[in-house]
């Protein structure tokens, strides 16, 4: 997982390195545009996020990782949903300066199994955002992510952008005791380190979310903590140094209902329930 680590092995790691018709106007979205939009947390890299759907007078959200979330790591078959949080981060500007401060309220959606992600509800609207800081949120696409995308990755935390491409798709990935499907594999160029976890995976064409940035493979271990394995359909695994994941967001768009709220149980969700 990317999530920042003991500070030696940090620094050790760095220096190796939709409108609607009627009612409220749709939140504006985000051109990415160097670190804009991200928000920078305690542990882990985060982003200021919309759906497809999104109206300016809806709540704004806040998007990182599963393992990134303030209760510690989600054991393995868990799911929270709507539970109360005080998270804070700093929203940063396109070079990474301070904005100011967001903050957090609920936890929308979190989990370790079938991917990892934690989804907040901030105490501002996304109006009030845009009037207090000027700042836009990143739309989380709608649509699988293609193999051979150029994307972007930034990271809050090290206020440093990653740019490579998506290589393939990874049926099952397994780390120690979770597993994750249809992860997003990057070419050589985003060799991410700890401290990126929660990073936005941004396709360069249509400056969308397609996925979040989450693991990748430290010593070359099978499965293990920080060194995630690939799962074959006969059940083989390998492991591959140094390649870095993520984990797809579009699955989110497959369980809104028409007020933008999660339903589990919509025909076709494609996020892990309870």
């Amino acid at each position: 997982m990317r999530l920042r680590r003991a500070v030696a092995v940090v620094a050790t790691a760095v220096a190796a390195t939709t409108a609607v018709l009627a009612g409220p106007s749709p939140a504006r979205a985000a051109t990415a545009a160097g670190l804009a939009s991200t928000i920078a947390l305690s542990n882990c890299s985060a982003a200021l996020v919309r759906y497809p759907t999104s109206v300016s007078s809806d709540r704004a959200m806040m998007l990182t990782n599963g393992h990134c979330y303030e209760g510690g790591l989600i054991p393995a078959g868990t799911v929270l949903q709507n539970r109360t949080s005080s998270r804070s981060g700093t929203l940063l500007n396109a070079s990474g300066g301070s904005l100011g401060t967001v903050r957090a309220d609920r936890v929308l959606y979190a989990t370790m199994t079938g991917t990892d992600v934690a989804l907040y509800r901030l105490t501002s609207t996304y109006a009030t955002i845009s009037s207090r800081y000027g700042a836009t949120a990143l739309t989380i696409s709608a649509s699988h992510p293609s193999a051979g995308a150029s994307i972007t990755i930034p990271s809050s935390y090290w206020k440093r952008i990653w740019t490579c491409k998506i290589d393939s798709f990874v049926g099952t990935l397994r780390e120690d005791e979770w597993t994750w499907r249809d992860s997003i594999r990057y070419d050589a160029a985003c060799d991410t380190i700890h401290g990126t976890s929660g990073s936005p995976i941004v396709d360069a064409t249509s400056n969308q979310i397609v996925g979040i940035n989450n693991t990748g493979n430290d010593d070359g271990e099978m499965c293990t903590l920080n060194n995630p394995c690939e799962v074959a359909a006969d059940g083989t695994t390998r492991a591959y140094q140094g390649q870095s994941y993520g984990e797809q967001t579009y699955w989110f768009t497959t369980c809104l209902t028409g007020t933008r709220t999660i339903d589990l149980n919509k025909a076709g969700c494609l996020l892990t329930k309870p």
